[in-house]
């Protein structure tokens, strides 16, 4: 499997802090990796470096084997959805063309969507299932429907990388289900997917390889490999308990010191 992503030996210092000691990880072709850590862990900066916009003090970084600062106009082909949209949903602005914005790196400097920007936008939309709601406004959407909306644009450029920094922050329990089956769909039509998220329970069901940091990577893996107590209290510092209930699972984790005292 060729490598989307490749970091070696990456360290990253902010503010007189390091952020990133020593990862060296890769992402193959078509897989589906969420980074999962605690608060603090580096994870949003994982992403920032790859795509360019944060350079680490030591290390290589790799996108489609090239530096990201090299890649040119290939870095359209890297979609990217941040952690919070700072969208005032007060402004009168419809989905199809908060979508239609996917485009503009595509576009070239002062030039118009024309028809196949379009088609690719609704298109879009079609994949993420929300082309009926094109024409509303995108503050009339709920949060789940939002960030279909911000996906939808991030894959209007038809990208072969897709970034994705908490997706499902402020989205309900059971949209955020539907949503991480929607990123499934998307890895099937061939595109790569890197996802941050604090949802450990998601990993085992829907991914095919789980990246633990805390500042270093702990572990990289399988999800039946990684998602063992050792593993998270390494992770979080913490003893964790890892269980199925329901459709999803769940971790749960409790300090050192209360096991000490019950004697497990």
């Amino acid at each position: 499997m060729r490598p989307v992503v490749e970091l070696e030996d990456v360290w990253v210092e902010l503010g007189g802090h390091t952020v990133l000691e020593a990862i060296t990880m890769r992402v193959g072709e078509g897989e589906f990796v969420s980074v999962v850590g605690p608060n603090g862990a580096g994870k949003t900066t994982l992403l920032k470096v790859i795509l360019g916009l944060v350079v680490p003090q030591r290390g290589e970084v790799r996108v489609f084997g090239r530096p990201p600062r090299d890649l040119g106009r290939d870095r359209a082909r890297i979609g990217y959805v941040p952690q919070v949209e700072e969208v005032d949903l007060r402004f009168p602005l419809r989905v199809f063309d908060v979508v239609l914005m996917g485009r503009y790196g595509t576009l070239g400097l002062g030039r118009r969507p024309r028809g196949e920007d379009r088609r690719a936008a609704l298109e879009a939309l079609e994949l993420v299932g929300i082309r009926d709601l094109a024409g509303k406004l995108i503050g009339e959407l709920s949060g789940g429907q939002r960030q279909r909306a911000f996906v939808a644009r991030a894959l209007a450029a038809k990208p072969k990388l897709l970034l994705l920094d908490e997706p499902t922050t402020g989205v309900d329990p059971a949209a955020s289900e539907s949503f991480y089956e929607l990123l499934r769909k998307i890895q099937e039509t061939g595109v790569t997917v890197l996802m941050v998220t604090h949802d450990v329970g998601v990993v085992s069901r829907y991914v095919d390889k789980v990246a633990c940091i805390n500042r270093r990577l702990v572990v990289h893996g399988r999800p039946e490999e990684v998602v063992t107590s050792e593993a998270l209290a390494e992770m979080y510092g913490c003893a964790a308990l890892f269980f199925h209930h329901g459709r999803i699972p769940h971790m749960v984790v409790r300090p050192h010191a209360d096991f000490r005292k019950e004697g497990t």
